[in-house]
């Protein structure tokens, strides 16, 4: 996936901190909804260029778990005060629990349910008892919709240097019949300091499953969990919120 990697540098222009000021305040009036103590610390699992912990981190003392050494980079210039580890989410192990674990759309390049339950598995061995877990994947099988979005950004303007600018189609296919998995297209045109233009394709396979099957993966791995909507910009997503029973083993 070029975009993490290759493309990393550009990430500020696909995705900006302020446009996750809504979608922040969302996830934190969940997890203050059905948390039963405090809440003071937290750690988010696969928190790409640290978008929602810039705003977050005001009421979390937070550490970052992200594999993406390129978007890692972004998240430590964003946000120095807080915790940055490398991991992967199926299978990073701490050694700490955390009054909360947060999950965001990095959740949906788990394909298979075994990937799905791995990442819930680590979400479990972090939560410490009483704790609350809130994991929000961009869609789910009831959820889903087909179609494409257009967006992009600009650097500011510096005089003598020019800047750079990015523009991009996001493009989300529909699954085959049966399949646990969707492919998103990426078509990004991206115009360099010097004023020169290059078109960049990018291949994503995120994935699919039905509320059912999130909701008995939460239960396998010792959660109990329940479905919250949440809406952004007028569009209703699936949440899923979860608390580690206060009497549970670690």
């Amino acid at each position: 996936m070029n975009l993490y990697d290759e493309l990393a540098d550009w990430w500020p222009l696909v995705s900006s901190p302020s446009d996750y000021a809504e979608e922040a305040s969302e996830y934190l009036r969940l997890l203050r909804g059905a948390a039963t103590g405090p809440l003071t610390t937290m750690l988010e699992l696969g928190s790409g260029g640290g978008n929602n912990a810039s705003h977050l981190k005001r009421d979390f003392q937070l550490t970052l778990v992200e594999p993406a050494e390129g978007m890692l980079k972004h998240s430590r210039q964003l946000n120095p005060e807080c915790e940055h580890l490398s991991g992967d989410m199926r299978t990073v192990r701490l050694g700490r629990e955390f009054d909360a674990v947060f999950v965001h759309d990095a959740i949906t390049y788990m394909v298979t349910e075994a990937d799905l339950r791995a990442a819930l598995e680590t979400v479990a061995i972090h939560l410490r008892p009483g704790g609350v877990a809130l994991v929000a994947p961009d869609e789910t099988t009831e959820s889903f919709e087909p179609g494409a979005t257009s967006e992009g950004g600009d650097e500011p303007e510096v005089p003598g240097q020019g800047a750079r600018s990015l523009r991009y189609l996001m493009w989300s296919l529909p699954p085959t019949p049966g399949s646990t998995t969707f492919e998103v297209h990426f078509g990004m045109l991206l115009k360099e300091r010097d004023g020169s233009v290059r078109s960049v394709h990018d291949v994503h396979r995120h994935g699919l499953f039905t509320r059912a099957t999130w909701l008995r993966l939460f239960r396998e791995v010792g959660l109990e969990a329940r479905v919250e909507p949440r809406i952004l910009e007028g569009k209703p997503y699936d949440t899923f919120v979860a608390l580690k029973p206060a009497g549970a083993r670690t």
